[in-house]
């Protein structure tokens, strides 16, 4: 039988839950250019990039070059989440589902980001996704670090 795992982080940030968002949002195409290290570029397969149903490809650096085919499937403008679904890329050769959402928020004025991974193993011998987490939790650290600066 199927079974759906759940993982979450969050850290907190310094720059307004508002902007963190705007850049996952509406300016990706920035992205590669603050986290040079880990992202190596994002493209807009269909859609707009910014809203659901948009397809993009990311080509991304973690122990190797990687690419991931996502789909936003769901965003949330007054929580600041949005939601991926990965399509196509590496990830979807060990998981049957892989979903991952962030939430920019702020909580007992602390302002936090937030990733959830929503994901099925293709097998047992798959390892949990903890480094995923930490990849795109290290990026938002970049994103809060650039806002800063600007």
């Amino acid at each position: 039988m199927a079974q759906i795992c759940r993982l979450e982080l969050q850290t907190e940030i310094k720059s307004s839950p508002d902007r963190i968002f705007d850049i996952y949002k509406n300016k990706t195409s920035l992205m590669p250019k603050i986290s040079p290290d880990k992202l190596k570029s994002i493209e807009v397969l269909e859609g707009d990039g910014k809203s659901v149903g948009s397809v993009r490809l990311w080509t991304y650096v973690m122990g190797g070059a990687v690419i991931a085919k996502d789909k936003i499937v769901a965003i949330d403008e007054e929580k600041g989440s949005m939601t991926f679904d990965l399509i196509g890329g590496e990830v979807t050769n060990y998981y049957k589902s892989f979903k991952a959402t962030i939430e920019a928020t702020s909580e007992a004025h602390t302002n936090l980001v937030k990733w959830s991974l929503e994901y099925e193993k293709a097998n047992e011998t798959v390892p949990s996704p903890e480094s995923h987490l930490a990849f795109l939790l290290d990026v938002s650290k970049e994103v809060d670090a650039y806002l800063l600066k600007i």
